[in-house]
């Protein structure tokens, strides 16, 4: 990944942290890695715990910022936050998928919040 791509994302990831506390969200941790990939923020809403996919783009080029959470994307997240869930005795707990898009295409970044984005997949 490029620098400047690093930059972005850290960037967008501190944008929707801003915007999930504003909606009431506990952040309890960020960039989380396991051996199945990275969850770019977990966080607790209303006691569901929620694994929150960043995305951010600045052009329109590949569409949308939550159309790049593909389904490839969505297996490893899955994965990474069934193994979040077991390590902390979360499994019989309320869980979702969120995702924040981050479109700064006009010049000036604006974040929407997608609650329950996708389901867990369990075709792997």
């Amino acid at each position: 990944m490029s620098k400047k791509n690093l930059v972005l994302g850290s960037s967008g990831e501190e944008q929707a942290a801003g915007l999930l506390r504003a909606n009431g969200y506990k952040i309890i941790a960020r960039n989380y890695r396991s051996r199945f990939g990275e969850i770019d923020i977990i966080a607790s809403e209303s006691g569901v715990t929620c694994f929150v996919e960043v995305k951010t783009r600045q052009d329109d080029r590949f569409g949308l910022p939550q159309e790049a959470v593909t389904l490839s994307k969505k297996r490893h997240l899955s994965r990474a936050a069934l193994l979040f869930l077991k390590e902390n005795n979360l499994l019989e707990k309320p869980a979702r998928f969120d995702v924040v898009s981050i479109d700064s295409t006009a010049g000036s970044a604006k974040a929407e919040l997608i609650k329950n984005a996708f389901d867990l997949d369990t075709g792997f």
